[in-house]
């Protein structure tokens, strides 16, 4: 047979192969269960959901003083050090705050079991009673964790609050669960100093020791008769006067955790010991080779259950913790001294945990360097990279083996370094990650991404996909802790008897499901049901399907569903997931009024993308908002949206018939996205109700 002719048929034998091999296998099994009438799924390894994966642990005390004493010597938390602070002055006048940070410092297990120890027994002296409760408002930090670890050996339930959140939904939070200690940053305790007035139950305040806190210290003891003490002074009282622990049970509520809320007041879900360590069960299946060799980078809010849940999964493991912050993560993030290492650059980490709106920055951010450069760097970027999108859809005539090695060396190595150049597993979770951006973090940082799909009502569990799994848009199958089952939404016209897929509302069961919401009974009997075989199932309201290997896919949000006035339905999360990938846009909230047959949208567009545009095409302007209120700048955004909207099949009423641009960013502390960076579409609805009355006269 001729040679030449069994090297093209062998390959493409083998890719069909491959793709079939693929497509087969099952990830997830229908599964018999209880309550309403549906269809359901459960992970095609366990027959019945995971309660834990350790014998003789049931809460996550037990679970941390073990791993502190079988990994006592290995490193656990890790800070940076500050050298220095500095103002940095901008061209138009304005100023911002540039850090300098050295290497990370650390603690090993044991020395963190025994600060621990210390705080647990502090909290004591301080006065603190069993049944009393304690808040965590700070930023995402090694003693955030001490906290929670030392109020769980006291058996104390922590309510957990976002550092971002505003003045009333902070004064509510600490009401509703009156909390007696609060534990807080420096920048917190100004907050709290202000609505000191409001807070009924309060008696003492620690504070995280930081350079400049003293200011903010004098002011709180001046404002208030609160207990002002620091946390290092807590671990000293602790020291001196050592007690026993009081250690929970798997049912006791370990945390209240209030949501950012993206309607109305946060609620605070309230989760026992059990619930989250069925989820940490669960997730120690999914990340290939998860142990002590690994170092997790720490940046999100650890008052989101993604986070909380990502750390307690690590220190359960034995890997090391390495601290750093959204404005510090890279080398050119915005709060690092230019010719610093960011966050990332100075640990290596070889695991993340991520937000999709984070991952789309990254991917911008190469995009914007790699045409910034043009020529033959911008050329062989681009061939590298279709290689690598064809090997990774399957194609044997992609690019694998020494032409992958030597794309790796050439092109990607560069990118890579941008997140420490260690990273071998990212998990992304809180919204739906775009396709685009799922396979550009693929071959660009040469690591596989675990999209996970859960809520804070489900401590985070639902479905995960699995390392193996290269396909984009979907969510996995139902994690070990998890049924996930569909039922109809006949007024969305979603049912489990579509074809070729069943629809639905998604609901979850399972051990991870939490008890409800604080004080709200009637919230919780609407949204959290018992079935007649015990099994505590949570309605989220999001609407999926399962493909036939039993993985599931978020297609539609009940609440975002819109019927325009000829009777077609706009989902607007999905259309907003798809158009977000466009070059101009940094981030935007589609609106549909009923009483009109067209959508709109307001649009914050990206800065530099929009300027370059503007430079390009000689556009003057005198600022950014300037070029924001221009026609041109205007039209070329809109046609950008409807081209992005054409190429991934939007209907011609899905795509936004006018926009508005914006040209202050959408922050946690605007108030108009969460501290997880999803919309708060009802705040900014009435931020700019002027803006889309006009876009629809």
């Amino acid at each position: 047979m001729n040679p030449y002719f069994v090297g093209i048929l062998v390959p493409f034998v083998v890719s069909l192969m491959m793709g079939k091999s693929k497509n087969t296998k099952q990830r997830g099994l229908p599964v018999d269960v209880g309550g309403e009438r549906g269809y359901a799924i459960r992970n095609y390894r366990f027959t019945s959901p995971v309660e834990t994966a350790w014998e003789g642990i049931s809460t996550l005390a037990e679970l941390f003083e073990q791993s502190c004493k079988k990994y006592a010597f290995k490193r656990l938390l890790g800070t940076r050090q500050l050298i220095s602070r500095e103002m940095e002055a901008t061209a138009d006048g304005r100023s911002f705050e540039k850090l300098h940070l050295g290497s990370y410092e650390w603690l090993n297990y044991g020395q963190a079991f025994e600060v621990v120890c210390n705080f647990s027994s502090g909290l004591v002296a301080l006065g603190h009673g069993r049944q009393e409760r304690a808040a965590i408002f700070a930023d995402t930090r090694a003693e955030w964790l001490i906290a929670l670890q030392g109020c769980f050996r006291r058996n104390i339930t922590v309510v957990t609050i976002y550092a971002s959140l505003g003045e009333e939904a902070l004064a509510h939070s600490l009401n509703e669960t009156e909390v007696t200690t609060v534990i807080c940053g420096h920048r917190e305790l100004k907050k709290l100093a202000d609505i000191s007035g409001q807070l009924d139950t309060v008696k003492r305040v620690i504070y995280m020791n930081d350079e400049g806190a003293s200011a903010e210290v004098a002011l709180t003891e001046n404002r208030t008769n609160w207990k002002l003490v620091s946390f290092m002074d807590v671990q000293r009282l602790g020291q001196e006067s050592p007690v026993d622990a009081d250690l929970p049970v798997s049912a006791d509520i370990a945390v209240i955790m209030y949501t950012s809320g993206s309607t109305g007041m946060p609620k605070g879900v309230m989760m026992s010991h059990g619930n989250v360590l069925a989820t940490l069960s669960a997730v120690m299946t999914i990340v290939p080779g998860l142990g002590s060799k690994d170092v997790y980078m720490a940046y999100l809010p650890l008052a989101h259950i993604l986070e909380l849940a990502a750390e307690s999964v690590m220190l359960a493991v034995g890997c090391a913790i390495g601290y750093g912050s959204p404005l510090t993560l890279t080398d050119t993030s915005n709060k690092i001294k230019r010719g610093t290492k960011g966050d990332a650059s100075a640990l290596g980490p070889t695991l993340m945990t991520a937000v999709p709106a984070i991952l789309d920055r990254v991917r911008d951010g190469v995009r914007k360097k790699v045409d910034a450069k043009g020529g033959l760097s911008k050329k062989l970027f681009e061939i590298g990279y279709d290689r690598r999108l064809s090997a990774i859809n399957g194609s044997w005539f992609g690019a694998w083996g020494l032409e992958k090695i030597l794309w790796d060396f050439i092109v990607f190595r560069k990118v890579r370094a941008v997140l420490g150049g260690n990273i071998r597993f990212l998990l992304s979770g809180g919204a739906p990650l775009s396709a685009d951006t799922q396979r550009f973090i693929n071959i660009c940082l040469g690591a596989p991404i675990g999209q996970g799909y859960g809520l804070t009502e489900t401590c985070a569990g639902g479905s995960f996909t699995e390392y193996d799994d290269t396909s984009v848009g979907r969510v996995g199958a139902p994690l070990p802790c998890s049924f996930v089952k569909l039922i109809d939404w006949v007024e969305g016209g979603y049912r489990v008897t579509d074809s070729p897929m069943p629809r639905g509302e998604i609901i979850i069961g399972g051990p991870n499901v939490t008890a409800g919401y604080f004080k709200n009974e009637e919230k919780t009997n609407e949204v959290y049901k018992v079935d007649e075989r015990g099994m505590r199932w949570f309605y989220t309201g999001d609407i999926g399907r399962f493909y036939p290997d039993g993985c599931l896919e978020i297609i539609d949000r009940k609440k975002d569903i819109v019927k325009l006035q000829h009777g077609e339905y706009v989902s607007l999360g999905k259309v907003e997931a798809a158009l977000i990938v466009s070059p101009y846009v940094d981030n935007l909230m589609m609106y549909a009024d009923p009483f009109h047959n067209y959508c709109v949208a307001l649009v914050v567009p990206s800065p530099n993308s929009v300027e370059e545009w503007a430079q390009k095409w000689g556009i003057t302007y005198t600022d950014f908002s300037d070029l924001c209120h221009k026609e041109e700048t205007v039209k070329e955004v809109h046609d950008s949206l409807i081209k992005t909207g054409k190429k991934v099949r939007l209907d011609k009423f899905e795509i936004p018939s006018k926009i508005k641009l914006l040209p202050d960013p959408w922050t946690p502390e605007t108030g108009l996205v969460t501290a997880a960076l999803k919309l708060k579409r009802e705040a900014i609805r009435k931020a700019f109700s002027e803006e889309l009355s006009k876009l629809y006269e």
